[in-house]
């Protein structure tokens, strides 16, 4: 049998790779390029379901890739209805900052689980309400300075310095961060991943 890591994350996020490991899980991780273009009148919650599981199964049917599980997962912002992704730039992060500012937003993460062993796969979306406190244009130019908008949804990072603009969240902060850990765990257990997880759980 493979030494290999037997879960694979089809995502380049460091932070999703951060919060498997932190709960004692050996993981491979081997990004997926995919299209992550929203279809037309495609819904939040249904955009960012197929775009993680369209990378759990694009990595999983690699057969020069080992392992068992691949995780996929996808991130979004949704203020009023409309999808944030990764700002394109500074003044893109900017635009998105002052629209958040002092509103509540909806973050919508996408999960899927494939067992290339039993042919068979799960996924979902959570949705965690995170509410901003009001933000001077000073403050936005701060926080867009140092750098970490550039390459989080809705140009922000919970888990950093963003964690600052924020006032209160109703849902599942992990959500936030870009991978909603309870129901990926809860997903693996039921897919049969249970002995690979430290003996804490």
């Amino acid at each position: 049998m493979s030494s290999a890591p037997q879960i694979v994350l089809a995502s380049a996020s460091p932070r999703r790779k951060e919060l498997l490991t932190r709960i004692g899980l050996a993981i491979a991780v081997i990004p997926a390029d995919i299209d992550e273009t929203v279809l037309p009148d495609e819904l939040p919650e249904a955009h960012v379901e197929r775009l993680s599981l369209a990378k759990a199964r694009a990595i999983a049917a690699r057969r020069d890739v080992d392992g068992r599980w691949f995780i996929g997962s996808d991130t979004v912002v949704v203020r009023d209805d409309v999808i944030l992704g990764k700002p394109a730039d500074a003044a893109d992060a900017t635009v998105m900052l002052r629209s958040l500012a002092g509103r509540s937003h909806r973050v919508v993460s996408g999960y899927a689980v494939v067992d290339r062993e039993q042919n068979r796969f799960e996924a979902a979306a959570i949705v965690t309400r995170v509410n901003f406190r009001e933000l001077t244009d000073a403050e936005i130019a701060g926080y867009i300075a140092t750098g970490e908008p550039a390459d989080k949804a809705g140009a922000y990072g919970i888990q950093g310095i963003g964690a600052s603009l924020v006032r209160s969240i109703d849902g599942s902060y992990t959500n936030v961060v870009g991978l909603p850990l309870c129901e990926v765990v809860e997903t693996l257990e039921r897919m049969g991943a249970a002995t690979l997880f430290g003996p804490h759980l």
